[in-house]
């Protein structure tokens, strides 16, 4: 196949590739919500009856990270290597099969597998689905469809909490309804996932292959440039700022029912529903992002993001835990980390680094952060058990040091690789074309 068809200029919408690919985020965070709800389910109600046992549903909980952070470091790569639509497909049918255990048995032994697949496949799918998505899209609209693709999360936390609400006195057949709702929708988006076809992006860095396009700077996809100038200082300050303030967001994140109702002296039912109000101002921040992200003016909401978030932590240390305040910090913290947590943090990566190593950076920019949760999730009930005061208070320090990582990387203008790719991909389609005797697309 010559050159102008392999990388001519027609392709799908970039808002479709956008919806898609972006209901990855959709999937996954109905399926590690929902999972962390079913576990309570599918537990026993008293010692010695059948179900899960605390310690197991420990287990279970530490093996979804982990296969999160593993798949999350795997996947980016190998998206890389072999094609990103190979990999999104194959890490659909990885959460599509997990979600089917459960329909087998709910006992530990049948779900830790079930469990492996999906974190496995939940962490391989985000960098490879995002890279797609910011291959696809243009630098005028990159920004704005990254954080609608990240918007789509939210509503996947939604579906996970209202199935609680609404099956969660049904016990085990609760659990499993939970299971099969996102696994239908995973099963689904796979299918839509067939439409989308190889980010041609990819396959023109991939054309390395073609003696004429050897020498061109888009085809560099070696493990080690990660570590050389200039991609060394973006990962550093990536790594940096998001694995900051990933320990900061998942305090009160993983945590804040346990808050609640340890701290605060409040009803789960109470509290639970209070923080429904979190999904509109989740909404509202990413639709305000949306008309920002691809402007010069993304780091000032970017730097009033980190503000308010950090303010928004110490609302109960200087106030007293009690349900206003609890409801006041959920609810400035979603609503203002929209500006300055994951949906930026996407973005910038997406730019920073080039075509052949843009989900490996991705995805070890999850991994790092990921087990870095973990470990931290490990000791934070018992931290706040002892000095619930003192680990708000860490937690605001800790988020206020990872975004001022984040300013500091990226308060001038970086280089954006999809600029640096496009004019080296000019240059390979005329030498590709040249090679083959054929006139490159327009």
């Amino acid at each position: 196949m010559d050159g102008s068809r392999r990388f001519g200029a027609s392709g799908p919408n970039a808002w479709w590739v956008g919806f898609v690919c972006g209901m990855a985020t959709f999937v996954d965070a109905a399926a590690t919500t929902g999972i962390g709800i079913a576990f309570v389910l599918f537990q026993s109600p008293a010692p010695g009856a059948p179900g899960l046992t605390p310690d197991q549903i420990g287990v279970l909980t530490g093996v979804l990270t982990a296969g999160v952070a593993i798949g999350s470091l795997l996947g980016g790569r190998l998206g890389d290597r072999f094609g990103r639509r190979t990999i999104f497909l194959a890490t659909m049918a990885l959460i599509v099969a997990g979600a089917a255990t459960p329909f087998i048995g709910t006992g530990f032994e049948t779900l830790l597998p079930g469990v492996a697949l999906i974190g496995l496949g939940v962490g391989a799918d985000l960098p490879v689905a995002l890279a797609t998505i910011s291959e696809a899209a243009t630098d005028r609209n990159r920004g704005k469809i990254i954080v609608f693709s990240n918007l789509l999360g939210g509503f996947g936390i939604l579906l996970a909490v209202v199935l609680g609400i609404q099956f969660g006195a049904l016990g085990p057949v609760g659990g499993r309804i939970i299971f099969g709702a996102f696994g239908g929708v995973g099963l689904l988006v796979l299918v839509l996932r067939l439409t989308i076809p190889e980010s041609r992006t990819w396959l023109l860095a991939r054309s390395n292959e073609e003696p004429a396009a050897r020498t061109t700077r888009i085809t560099t996809g070696r493990l080690a440039d990660l570590g050389r100038s200039p991609l060394r200082r973006p990962l550093g300050f990536l790594l940096a700022y998001y694995t900051l303030t990933s320990l900061a967001i998942s305090v009160a994140g993983s945590f804040g029912t346990f808050v609640a109702v340890n701290v605060a002296h409040l009803p789960v039912g109470e509290y639970q529903t209070w923080t429904l109000l979190a999904m509109p101002a989740a909404v509202v921040g990413a639709l305000w992002f949306m008309s920002v992200a691809d402007t010069r003016f993304r780091m000032t909401y970017f730097v009033l993001g980190a503000v308010t978030v950090v303010v928004s932590n110490l609302v109960p240390v200087l106030f007293g835990f009690s349900l206003p305040t609890l409801i006041i910090s959920v609810i400035g913290s979603t609503f203002a980390g929209a500006f300055c947590f994951e949906t930026i943090m996407k973005v910038w990566t997406q730019e920073s680094f080039p075509t052949m190593l843009r989900a490996t950076a991705q995805g070890t920019i999850y991994a790092v952060a990921r087990f870095a949760t973990a470990g931290l999730n490990v000791v934070t009930p018992a931290l706040l058990a002892m000095n619930p005061v003192g680990v708000y208070t860490g937690v605001a320090t800790v988020a206020a040091l990872g975004f001022l990582i984040g300013w500091l990387g990226f308060r001038r203008n970086t280089i954006n690789h999809f600029s640096v790719d496009k004019s080296a991909g000019s240059r390979n389609r005329l030498a590709i074309s040249a090679h083959h005797g054929t006139v490159p697309a327009p």
